[in-house]
């Protein structure tokens, strides 16, 4: 997606190459940059201070990026940007990280990324940070403003390793108007089930998708969304002991049933259907519903790219045998480790994250854009509110996110829709490539979960978790 677009990025670097490159990097430690973080001065050399910035390409960036102006004028820093498609920014950003070359001073990462990145030592501790910084300045930050959640996911050993810039869960869109000339009412609390019932019904009587669904193959596509399904069926990854589990009777039912209500009530093409596609075809009124990320909810309610504005309808994640089932992601902003200009890193982080940089884009771009899924006063904000109608079950799915006990029974990983280990970027993107073969029809969904059990199991055997 414009969030969730990850494919094949860090499959180009092997996992034992990567771990051979960490040896190499030899990662600062706050020292006088957290002294600085806590004046607010600049470096000791006394020059004006020049932050590089890498992040990936989507519209919540792109303001970040026209705002700073106003940052280097307040502060006379000088901020780069290293705009990038997440592919891109996700090598670029693991290769000079893992060397501590320093190339960045922030860095855009995922959830997924923080703890295995903070492990590494890749990215630096912030709480000293924070620990430094005026009473008054820490109070008017409000990390406890940021949703719980959202911070257990940037959190590793009980220290903090970057900061929310927008978050989501996930929920399903409706379009009323396509519901109502089909006789349909979407329920409060819709089941998986009554969900592909619905959209059958509509795609005959409007003659468009009754639903539209990822099917672009990546860890971050086809799997965001079908991994939340896959959870909310009963099925996981593995077990407490690390044994496979993707040829469970109910992660295959999950997966059949995925590719049985794209085939009977989806999009055409789905294989070549990312976020970007699907935001397109919901957007423009050519598709009835769509289960995706609640940072979609923003886009569709925008006049200036929307044709639904007004005509659509939010519910929560759909369950089946686990009711609690939307998934939970963020972008973040971390310091690299090998940064040189940290404090000031550290005072931009802090800026582009705060209640005031939200107003600020609220008020200047629009409130119906403004970075969700972050912070409590958000939602509790009259203008937000007003500008979003999508905003309590946004913030109802955000709160209730369960990434610590993502699935039904007990698993030994966290994460909704991914799995919290760093062999799932890889291991995931060749997975989701034999359920796109199982979504073509070239293959049977048992034999592609059979395929996607056996490489499920290697890695569990390999990486050392199964004993």
């Amino acid at each position: 997606m414009i969030l969730k677009k990850w494919t094949t990025s860090l499959g180009l670097l092997s996992l034992s190459a990567l771990v051979a490159l960490t040896a190499c990097g030899t990662p600062a430690s706050p020292g006088k940059e957290g002294k600085d973080a806590a004046t607010g001065e600049a470096a000791a050399d006394g020059g004006k201070k020049t932050l590089t910035i890498a992040t990936v390409n989507n519209p919540d960036m792109a303001v970040m990026q026209k705002l700073a102006k106003d940052y280097e004028k307040e502060t006379g820093t000088t901020v780069k940007f290293s705009v990038l498609p997440e592919n891109d920014l996700r090598k670029q950003v693991t290769v000079d990280v893992s060397m501590g070359g320093g190339k960045y001073d922030i860095v855009t990462i995922g959830n997924y990324d923080a703890a295995i990145w903070a492990k590494n030592k890749w990215i630096e501790p912030l709480t000293s940070y924070f620990d430094s910084i005026p009473a008054d300045a820490k109070a008017k930050y409000d990390l406890d403003d940021i949703f719980p959640a959202v911070r257990d996911g940037l959190t590793y050993d009980k220290q903090l390793y970057a900061l929310p810039f927008y978050g989501e869960s996930s929920m399903l869109y409706y379009n009323k108007d396509m519901l109502a000339k089909a006789g349909v009412t979407m329920p409060e609390h819709p089941t998986w089930e009554q969900v592909a019932e619905i959209a059958k019904k509509v795609k005959a009587a409007n003659n468009v998708p009754g639903i539209v669904l990822r099917g672009l193959p990546g860890w971050g596509e086809v799997l965001a969304p079908l991994n939340s399904i896959i959870h909310a069926f009963g099925g996981s990854w593995y077990d407490m002991n690390w044994n496979a589990k993707l040829n469970s009777p109910e992660t295959v039912k999950a997966v059949k049933f995925y590719a049985d209500l794209l085939k009977e009530a989806g999009q055409p093409g789905a294989t070549t259907t990312g976020f970007t596609e699907a935001l397109t075809l919901m957007s423009t009124g050519k598709a009835a519903m769509w289960y995706d990320a609640t940072v979609a909810a923003g886009f569709l309610n925008n006049p200036k790219n929307s044709q639904v504005v007004g005509k659509i309808g939010y519910v929560k994640a759909p369950s089946a045998a686990k009711d609690n089932t939307g998934w939970l992601w963020s972008w973040n902003l971390a310091i690299e480790a090998a940064s040189k200009n940290k404090a000031e890193a550290f005072k931009f982080m802090t800026w582009a994250t705060s209640k005031e940089y939200i107003t600020k884009v609220g008020e200047s771009e629009g409130w119906v854009i403004a970075p969700p899924g972050t912070r409590k006063s958000t939602y509790e904000n009259p203008k937000y509110k007003e500008a979003a109608p999508f905003a309590d079950i946004v913030m109802q799915s955000m709160m209730s996110a369960d990434y610590k006990k993502p699935a039904k029974d007990p698993v030994p990983y966290q994460g909704i829709q991914f799995v919290s280990i760093p062999e799932f970027q890889q291991l995931g993107t060749e997975v989701s490539q034999d359920i796109a073969a199982a979504l073509t029809g070239s293959t049977s969904v048992e034999d592609a979960m059979k395929k996607a059990q056996e490489k499920a199991e290697k890695v569990a055997v390999t990486g050392g978790y199964k004993k």
